[in-house]
């Protein structure tokens, strides 16, 4: 089938397929439920422009592949997407995934105590922000999912985040992790901005609050302070990150560099792990080179090379050296004695950014 005559959840859904085979995850039943989290645009065909243009990857496109790497050397396979609405718009798209919500947690039987105690600060009837809700599934080797559902901090204005922010950790019972992203994360005025704040929606122990913060022209010193929230952390591990995917960059002045911390509930006094995202994209003339970096970053940490190359593969057939964006980001996860890392992939369903010179 030709991309002219090929809709974006069948697209969506051969990209998805190919990724399981590769992570080693059954593809029963992946596929199918994307289908059906992607909602009316699914059927849309690639041949006609966006019918709106989504927040969650930079193309437009409401969905964006990442595949996640622990020093254990498990491997995982997760999406971040946006549920559209048929008749798109800011208050069309938020009922959309909040509708969405009410029939995963039925069908799912998810943990939605944490989401009742703060929707409504992430509610409004005029959205102001890009989007309002997204998703993240995250599935085992069964090709089960797990999900986390993320607010946009803007919803109420840009100027409102920081305080829709403490309204939300303090809802949770975790007023001092409020005072400890103040300290930390947003110290750099109108630099440091709250962009997402995030809930796992499973049951266990481990499910976490996360909160994500994006660092206008930063440099890697403005990141290793946020690490520092984190007892133990080595922040000579964030310099050599940096270095290695952006060799001399020293300030990070296209798309911005983005934190988050974890937040478990048995311990809100301090995160429980800070991860970097690095937009490389931006940072490299095309995929070629991002792919080299990206390589030289995960052989440097022992991490499963072929993973790579081969998720490249599964979602692409063009020549690297065309453009940039199939490899968009490359996170960073710290704890004291941990590390990890994830790359992040564009599905190109509407295009990538030009190659630079």
């Amino acid at each position: 089938m030709s991309r002219v005559d090929t809709t974006l959840g069948e697209l969506a859904k051969r990209q998805l397929k190919n990724l399981c085979d590769v992570l080693g995850i059954d593809k029963t039943s992946p596929p199918q439920l994307l289908g059906e989290l992607l909602g009316p645009v699914a059927a849309r065909p690639l041949s006609e422009p966006p019918l709106w243009p989504s927040g969650v990857a930079d193309d437009a496109t409401p969905l964006e592949f990442s595949v996640q790497f622990e020093d254990s050397g498990a491997r995982h396979l997760r999406i971040h997407l946006e549920r559209l609405a048929g008749r798109p718009s800011p208050a069309a798209n938020l009922q959309a995934a909040k509708d969405l919500t009410a029939e995963l947690a039925d069908r799912y039987d998810l943990a939605v105590e944490r989401l009742h105690a703060v929707q409504d600060i992430f509610t409004s009837d005029d959205p102001q922000s890009w989007f309002s809700w997204a998703f993240s599934l995250i599935f085992d080797e069964a090709g089960n999912p797990s999900f986390k559902l993320y607010f946009n901090t803007d919803m109420h204005g840009a100027g409102a985040a920081q305080q829709v922010v403490s309204d939300a950790f303090e809802r949770l019972g975790m007023t001092s992790a409020s005072e400890l992203v103040s300290t930390y994360a947003l110290r750099r005025e109108g630099k440091d901005l709250p962009t997402f704040f995030a809930i796992d929606l499973d049951r266990s122990a481990q499910a976490r609050v996360k909160l994500y913060f994006r660092q206008l022209d930063a440099r890697p010193a403005d990141a290793e302070h946020a690490a520092a929230a984190v007892p133990g952390v080595d922040r000579n591990t964030i310099r050599e990150f940096c270095a290695t995917l952006a060799p001399g960059v020293e300030r990070f002045c296209g798309r911005p560099l983005m934190s988050s911390y974890s937040f478990l509930e048995g311990d809100p006094e301090k995160p429980s792990n800070y991860s970097l995202y690095l937009p490389i994209r931006d940072y490299v003339p095309h995929d070629a080179v991002a792919r080299e970096r990206a390589a030289e970053h995960l052989r440097h940490h022992g991490f499963d090379l072929a993973a790579l190359d081969d998720s490249l593969g599964a979602l692409t057939d063009r020549p690297l050296d065309a453009r940039a964006g199939l490899l968009a980001h490359v996170s960073l996860r710290l704890t004291q004695d941990r590390l990890g890392t994830s790359l992040y992939f564009s599905s190109e369903a509407y295009g990538g950014t030009p190659a630079r010179t």
